[in-house]
């Protein structure tokens, strides 16, 4: 099963639930955030 549940905050790239699981990240500020972005923001922030 594949649900819509919103887009990255960063890039805008759509994010789905994939049987039960999400396929990004919900950060602390309540963000949603693709895999990718979310490696690029740890990269940047190290």
């Amino acid at each position: 099963m594949k649900e819509l549940v919103g887009s990255c905050c960063v890039c805008g790239k759509q994010l789905y639930c994939l049987d039960g699981f999400f396929n990004g990240v919900y950060n602390e500020n309540h963000e949603t955030i693709c895999f990718d972005c979310s490696e690029e923001r740890k990269k940047s922030a190290e």
